[in-house]
């Protein structure tokens, strides 16, 4: 671990193989040689199933959640960094960045696209959870966000678990809601859009908006 730990004084952290920053990770040379003969390579070892992940042999309980923990942050940072970057044309664009990250979930979220005048992403931003069939909005949360990152235009997203995506009164009731107190900060609710596994719901495209 000395030499590594050189290495990474001398060259910094880009200079390292993955057997050796799984090796700083885990603390154990051996261990990391291991995991990345088992995976091939780091890639391999974040595309490793969580159960398999714990069946590796000398891993155990603490630094399987280390290695998860690690592969989370690197998913959060990649996904930050494409919506930073994206733009939003249509209620497909929105559909194609969230449902990977919703159509999963067994419970209800609610999710803001927080955008610019030009319609870039801000933020991409959960903003409430909720059970199997509905979740609490507070549209106050919404336009306080919105106000801290100067976005002039959002657009609301969440799931439905039950696989359908046909709104609810209840969906309908926080539409005008968020819509309402929107407006009187001048910033436009572009579209809500509901999502499920095979299914969405553009209140936008259904003139329902």
């Amino acid at each position: 671990m000395q030499e590594i730990r050189n290495k990474i004084a001398i060259r910094g952290f880009e200079a390292l193989s993955d057997v050796e920053i799984l090796s700083v990770l885990l603390e154990d040379e051996a261990l990391a040689e291991a995991l990345i003969a088992e995976c091939g390579s780091l890639a391999g070892v974040a595309n490793l199933p969580s159960s398999r992940l714990r069946m590796i042999a000398g891993l155990g309980a603490k630094r399987t959640e280390r290695v998860q923990a690690a592969i989370e942050i690197g998913h959060r940072i990649s996904s930050a960094n494409r919506a930073v970057e994206e733009s939003i044309s249509s209620s497909e664009d929105v559909v194609r960045i969230m449902r990977p990250k919703l159509q999963d979930k067994k419970h209800e979220e609610c999710w803001v696209l927080f955008l610019t005048n030009s319609n870039r992403i801000i933020e991409c931003r959960c903003m409430s959870q909720g059970g199997v069939q509905a979740t609490v909005v507070d549209h106050r949360l919404i336009i306080k966000r919105a106000l801290e990152l100067l976005s002039t235009r959002i657009i609301i997203v969440h799931n439905h678990p039950s696989g359908s995506a046909t709104p609810s009164g209840a969906d309908f009731e926080i539409t005008k809601k968020i819509k309402d107190a929107a407006s009187l900060f001048d910033i436009q609710l572009l579209d809500h859009i509901i999502v499920s596994t095979t299914e969405s719901y553009s209140f936008k495209s259904n003139g329902k908006l």
